[in-house]
């Protein structure tokens, strides 16, 4: 592979405008079908399989108005004031009156006659219902409803807004971006002290997450992604983007300082950096698409987006940057140089660094395993969940809707269940709801059971039923396991099928999947990625330690994100304004981002440690050695990864955010405490026997030539070319 590298490197640097004109073209190309073709993201949460989807598919067959888009319009009187005055209830009255006239709204209920105000008289709920779909309802319909129903406040009234009724938040893309992208910036220019350096992995990054972006965007025309999809496409991108063109275009400059050719040297750096670059990027594209073993459609989606990107950053790697490398040509020998001349004389920090783990090796080891081991006790507090509205900022409208409903009816009012009877087999439907719903009305865990609503083919009814206890609860959780229980044996009786859905229970069928999914998803990866490294490094050991390394690194990040986002730690610094369980897609997500970017790391270190052993370096010297040459672009590297991912942490979205932190905790954590510390103590430990590999494996296992050592046992370049150096 190191030779095949080699040359494509070369190729690309002599016909550098062909390949810069060919990605730039793509990059139109997708460009123009963005903005053509394009279609809406969504954000719906569905497991096809699970009784809450089984039940939402039935419903939208038999009364699809019951699967419409459904909102809340709380109001309030003024602290020792009552909305049954008859000016308030005059102001309500005319405010549904013209909600009702809003585009798609079929119905505003009045709660004057539903009986849905408070026993104090101070709080009042209407639901709003739509005739379209949450996913398919325009946000112009919600800011209408909005607009309408805040009428009311010229009586002095309070209105807020829940469920479908609020106007979702734009998608990522702000100034937390920014922020990760100009500390990028700055780390490269400290790492290289020359902006033509620095600016190359920046220019090419942006133009592979560009590539990626607008290809998903075109996606969205014909398939449904989620809204998050382009975010994480976005963050994955950006960050392997600079790193890999980092650690290629760090490599080409030792070269040029060394006297090598450019156009060699271009080669060279592709076909051994390069290398290390398919692999790793080969194990976060495993990783990420290995989420199609979940089985989950949007979980797919957000991996198979993101591990594009990463395919695109992998290739512009291999292509782009050696053609850019072209363009830079003598220019890139400015800045700093760490590997000749003077200053190579001195020890750097990543060599006295190596020199001190390897002398304390024991002590290296154990202390990381202490200390994250440490760090992911609160791991076993775990609860898993989907955002809801008591997880909102406490300055938003449907907050201060959630917690005005919990206040005047209880916290159940916020997540009602809904109950599904299905009567087709020739039960009495209505006979067979007025069953249902009187078996649940005296559960001590029900606040209150509503009328059936009958379908016209009289074969299907649903029921609203009310919780005692908020949505996100374990008591709420326990309820509708106990209903899906109970109504098992009940549909026997009465001769028809009784499912339980609505948001609160498909939030926990999500939950349950996710849970249910995630050591089977970690498995597929370790065996895969195993698999990978030992191809690639011709070791057991050495994919050994990789695994054992990331186990200690994702339980780390999630007892961390655990203590700041469920147990409120710190929370109140990272702008986490509610705890809350952890995000059901978190664990599954993280663990496919952060292995693939852990074992990234390890490709690096490793691979120059290899290199070093391969051409007869003893065992702690090329621990050390290996560690002086890529130590410093992987801290690099490390840093640029945590900017990026840290300025997720800025955005308004729980989802974003916890991603955003889980992810820059654990890269820093597995960069600097696994990679650059365990890791080292581990092969000096071993010794030899780090590169142990049977007799047989080695015989059937295919040779990569990751190291490039194909490439040291011949000269590419005549020596009748030697005064043909390309020009600057």
């Amino acid at each position: 592979m190191a030779t095949t590298l080699y040359r494509l490197g070369r190729a690309a640097f002599r016909r550098r405008r062909m390949v810069l004109a060919i990605w730039l073209v793509l990059f139109g190309l997708l460009a123009v079908g963005a903005g053509t073709l394009s279609g809406e993201t969504n954000d719906r949460f569905s497991i096809p399989g699970t009784e809450s989807q089984q039940a939402i598919d039935l419903l939208s067959e038999r009364l699809p108005a019951a699967n419409g888009a459904s909102g809340r319009i709380v109001f309030a009187a003024p602290a020792g004031e009552r909305l049954t005055d008859a000016e308030g209830r005059a102001a309500i009255t005319s405010a549904l009156e013209a909600v009702g006239r809003a585009p798609h709204v079929i119905a505003a209920s009045d709660p004057f006659t539903t009986s849905l105000v408070s026993r104090d008289g101070r709080v009042a709920l209407a639901q709003v219902t739509w005739d379209e779909m949450p996913d398919t309802l325009e946000d112009s319909s919600r800011e209408a409803v909005q607009e309408a129903a805040r009428g009311a406040t010229s009586a002095g009234l309070q209105v807020e807004f829940g469920g479908d009724a609020v106007v979702p938040h734009g998608g990522a893309g702000g100034v937390g971006e920014i922020l990760g992208f100009a500390v990028a910036a700055l780390v490269l220019a400290i790492t290289f002290g020359s902006l033509v350096a620095a600016g190359l992995p920046l220019l090419t990054a942006v133009i592979g997450v560009g590539i990626g972006m607008t290809g998903i965007t075109l996606t969205t025309g014909f398939i449904d992604l989620s809204s998050t999809v382009p975010t994480l496409a976005l963050m994955i991108g950006l960050a392997v983007g600079i790193d890999y063109a980092l650690f290629i275009i760090s490599r080409h400059r030792t070269q040029l300082f060394e006297g090598m050719d450019p156009e060699e040297s271009a080669g060279r750096a592709v076909g051994t950096a390069g290398s290390a670059v398919v692999f790793a990027g080969a194990t976060v594209v495993i990783a990420l698409a290995a989420l199609i073993v979940v089985g989950i459609p949007f979980l797919t989606a957000m991996g198979l987006a993101a591990a594009a990107t990463v395919v695109i950053a992998v290739l512009i790697a291999i292509t782009l940057v050696p053609a850019m490398l072209g363009f830079a040509g003598n220019k890139l020998m400015k800045g700093k140089n760490f590997e000749t001349g003077p200053r190579a004389a001195k020890p750097t920090m990543g060599a006295r660094w190596a020199g001190l783990v390897t002398r304390n090796r024991v002590v290296a080891m154990l202390l990381p395993i202490v200390v994250l081991g440490a760090l992911a006790i609160p791991v076993l507090d775990m609860r898993l969940g989907l955002p809801d509205d008591s997880t909102a900022a406490p300055e938003e409208t449907n907050r201060k809707a959630y917690d005005l409903l919990s206040d005047g009816f209880g916290p159940g009012f916020n997540g009602p269940l809904t109950i599904v009877v299905d009567a087709e087999g020739g039960a009495n439907v209505t006979r067979a709801a007025e069953v249902v719903a009187t078996e649940f009305s005296d559960h001590p865990d029900v606040a209150s059971v509503g009328r059936a609503t009958v379908n016209r083919e009289g074969n299907t009814a649903v029921i609203s039923v009310t919780p005692s206890s908020g949505p996100s609860t374990e008591a709420t959780k326990d309820l509708v396991a106990d209903i899906r229980d109970r109504a098992d044996t009940l549909g026997g009786e009465i001769g028809a099928e009784v499912l339980v859905t609505g948001a609160t229970a498909s939030a926990i069928d999500v939950s349950d999947q996710m849970g249910k999914a995630l050591i089977p998803y970690l498995g597929v990866i370790v065996l895969l990625a195993f698999l990978l490294l030992t191809i690639a490094f011709r070791s057991l050991l050495v994919p050994l330690t990789a695994v054992a390394g990331f186990l200690l690194t994702i339980g780390a990040a999630f007892g961390a994100t655990v203590a700041v986002f469920q147990q409120g730690f710190a929370a109140e610094l990272l702008g986490v304004s509610q705890t809350a369980p952890i995000i059901s897609l978190l664990p599954i997500l993280i663990i496919g981002i952060l292995f693939g970017l852990a074992m990234d790391y390890q490709v690096f270190l490793v691979s120059r440690m290899r290199e070093e052993h391969v051409h007869g370096a003893g065992p702690t010297e090329s621990v050390t050695e290996g560690f002086r040459h890529s130590g410093r672009v992987v801290t690099a590297a490390a840093l640029i990864m945590g900017a990026v991912f840290s300025g997720f942490i800025l955005e308004d979205d729980a989802i974003i955010k916890s991603i955003g932190f889980a992810l820059a905790f654990g890269i820093l954590i597995d960069a600097f405490v696994v990679r650059m510390t365990l890791i080292p103590a581990l092969m000096a430990l071993l010794g030899e026997r780090a590169w142990w590999l049977p007799r047989w494996l080695d015989r059937i296992l295919p040779r990569v030539d990751v190291e490039g050592a194909a490439l040291e046992r011949h000269d590419p370049v005549p020596a009748a070319r030697a005064e043909e150096r390309i020009p600057v």
